[in-house]
């Protein structure tokens, strides 16, 4: 019972403990609860109310009805409306997800704004039954199946633990006010027409079903930390950064594994890539083949899945030119251009050549096919294709591989190999020296 809000709070949710809260309140049942029973536990609290103007003269009744609620608590209240409709349309979305979206970005506003610690909800345990039913519907995993988290951030739901009918014998007790949604009754939106058609049945079937369902549920979130931490043990064997974003998986491991596309699923979802069907074709695809999200991409290389943030791709057209000997460059790489006497220090970030056998300007450009150079230590030309081939260059090695080029010649594959042709021997020009930082 409700009786037991008090209790849950302490034993599941104490960091709420002297935190200033935020509750949404849309003026029905659930909401009136919430907001009246923190009040009663004299928690530090703001009412942040959205007026969809979906309804019409009922939208803004229930904004008056909220503003005065909020008035007999002597309990600060901010209101916003929006053009919902508008919105959806804009972004080709549903209604409830243009209403969601706008919902929780606006709440988050206010919180940054107004320093409130956490966002507080009215979702309770019949929600999280149609939200389980609406996902199995649709086809999910386990997290679709584990439903609405009690917290996730900042945003908190103390009710979830607690069943529709337990909310309203408490407000009834207590004599509460709410208003109704018409829209609630309509069976057009498919939750409602879980809520009215399939639900009640499902309690007919026994007389437990909703605390059955909250056993499930229980049962499923122990299942996913299990899942999480086999997942994570999975991700330390095969997972390596290569740098910043970029990561590269073993393939074959992949592959060997009990349940590859599962695994690989698991591993790539969070960036955006969550289509069982294409992660699975492209575990069976040639050697090139590559998926987008909307910051990422992966790649299918001979032995490794290759994971790249889209701002890295976006670089492989860049032609940088070097005018003179000042023009030391910052970006896309830094490379310091400087006159000196004699050779210093060697290795493959660094660069001497003779003054007199460049041509200006000098390009830092990426490779295109039928590029080719004449690499130190080799004889004879060889096509930067093979080179890289022959390197064992990942595509995007490739992609991220810089040349410096005296006009079309290539005289040094960046941080790798120079051209024989520009080979300094026994000095008798100025030197120039390139270093790449």
């Amino acid at each position: 019972m409700l009786g037991n809000l008090e209790k849950h709070i302490a034993e599941n949710l104490p960091f709420l403990k002297d935190k200033k809260l935020l509750i949404a309140i849309s003026g029905g049942l659930d909401s009136v609860v919430l907001a009246k029973l923190f009040y009663e536990l004299k928690y530090t609290i703001g009412f942040a109310h959205c007026n969809f103007q979906l309804r019409g003269e009922e939208s803004d009744e229930d904004e008056t009805f909220v503003k005065a609620f909020s008035e007999s608590l002597n309990v600060e209240v901010f209101v916003k409306k929006f053009d919902t409709e508008t919105f959806a349309n804009a972004q080709k979305e549903s209604i409830q997800m243009a209403a969601r979206n706008l919902r929780y970005e606006w709440f988050q506003e206010l919180a940054t704004e107004f320093q409130y610690d956490y966002i507080l909800t009215a979702h309770h345990t019949d929600d999280a039954l149609e939200t389980f039913l609406i996902n199995l519907s649709r086809g999910t995993g386990i997290d679709g199946l584990t439903g609405i988290p009690e917290r996730n951030g900042n945003i908190v739901r103390p009710l979830l633990p607690f069943t529709r009918s337990e909310i309203k014998h408490y407000a009834e007790k207590e004599k509460l006010q709410w208003r109704e949604d018409s829209s609630n009754a309509s069976t057009k939106y498919l939750r409602n027409k879980i809520r009215h058609d399939i639900v009640p049945h499902l309690k007919e079937l026994h007389p437990t079903f909703l605390a059955n369902f909250q056993a499930t549920q229980e049962h499923l979130r122990e299942s996913k930390i299990i899942n999480s931490h086999s997942l994570s043990t999975f991700r330390k064997k095969l997972v390596a950064k290569v740098s910043d974003g970029n990561f590269k998986i073993e393939l074959k491991a992949v592959q060997q594994s009990a349940y590859p596309v599962a695994y690989f699923y698991e591993l790539m979802r969070n960036y955006g890539f969550t289509v069982r069907n294409d992660l699975k074709s492209l575990l069976d695809g040639q050697s090139g083949k590559q998926l987008f999200s909307e910051h990422y991409r992966l790649i299918k290389d001979r032995k490794y899945l290759l994971l790249q943030k889209h701002n890295k791709i976006e670089e492989t057209s860049e032609v940088v030119v070097i005018n003179d000997l000042e023009s030391s460059i910052e970006t896309p790489i830094r490379l310091h251009i400087e006159e000196v006497a004699n050779i210093t220090d060697k290795g493959k970030n660094v660069f001497y050549v003779e003054k007199e056998m460049l041509k200006f300007p000098l390009i830092v450009r990426k490779w295109k096919n039928g590029d080719y150079f004449y690499p130190v230590g080799m004889k004879g030309k060889k096509k930067v294709s093979k080179y890289f081939k022959d390197e064992k260059y990942s595509l995007i090695d490739k992609e991220n591989q810089w040349l410096l080029c005296s006009e079309e010649t290539i005289i040094w594959i960046i941080g790798k190999r120079s051209d024989n042709r520009y080979k300094l021997t026994k000095p008798t020009n100025t030197i120039i020296k390139f270093t790449l930082r």
